[in-house]
């Protein structure tokens, strides 16, 4: 069994994706502090084939408040600009009512509308996913950072530990090893697909760019395009 644990991002960029998809279980990390200037709130869209960061406000945002105790405020203009930018997308008809399902929910939890952004994918995609929230579950989280990792594996029976790339400078394989968990980390293949109004290819946008241009088929072709590698 493979676990990994990402705090919830807001449609965020395919490879967040990936890792839930190489996943048994994913684990939301909620009861962590919000990390100011994250994609936690704010992604990246085509807009006249530029890129454009979109954000959903945060009223009394702190760096000290838990996520899973944070609401989003409303902000009708990121949808008018998706809707805008992707009226003539292929798949447009498909996608922009799940979108703004998301957006437009009255829950303004973070943990729920963000949590929304990724169910609602693998949903759309007919792939199921055991998804949980970090802040539903009976752990230590006194423990230090890679400690708290392991307990939620251990809690799940899970032995394999993937992580996002960024994660390399942060914790040690063998660390993990003699706790009894395999440590590895994914790396996106990126898969490039026509999009709308770009002369060159754009990366690391919103899964909503991916969602607008591709099929079904090919979003799950590019989600299984990853590999994991010890650090």
């Amino acid at each position: 069994m493979i676990c990994s644990v990402m705090q919830p991002y807001l449609f965020p960029y395919i490879g967040y994706y990936q890792l839930v998809q190489s996943a048994d279980v994913f684990i939301f990390y909620d009861d962590v502090t919000f990390i100011k200037q994250s994609y936690i709130n704010r992604n990246s869209i085509l807009v006249n084939g530029k890129q454009q960061r979109f954000t959903l406000p945060v009223p009394k945002l702190s760096s000290n408040i838990l996520i899973q105790d944070l609401l989003y405020g409303q902000d009708r203009k990121v949808l008018k600009s998706i809707k805008q930018s992707y009226s003539k997308a292929p798949f447009f008809k498909d996608v922009y009512p799940i979108i703004e399902c998301v957006f437009n929910q009255q829950n303004r939890s973070i943990n729920h509308v963000n949590r929304l952004s990724i169910e609602s994918v693998f949903k759309y995609l007919g792939v199921e996913k055991q998804l949980f929230n970090a802040s539903e579950l009976d752990y230590n989280r006194e423990l230090d950072r890679a400690d708290r990792l392991i307990e939620l594996c251990k809690h799940f029976g899970c032995k394999e530990y993937i992580n996002s790339p960024g994660g390399r400078e942060l914790y040690e394989p063998q660390y993990f090893t003699e706790h009894g968990i395999k440590l590895g980390f994914i790396e996106n293949m990126q898969t490039q697909y026509q999009q709308l109004k770009s002369d060159e290819f754009v990366p690391y946008l919103s899964i909503i760019d991916v969602l607008m241009n591709c099929s079904k088929d090919q979003v799950i072709e590019m989600l299984n395009n990853y590999e994991v590698s010890p650090i």
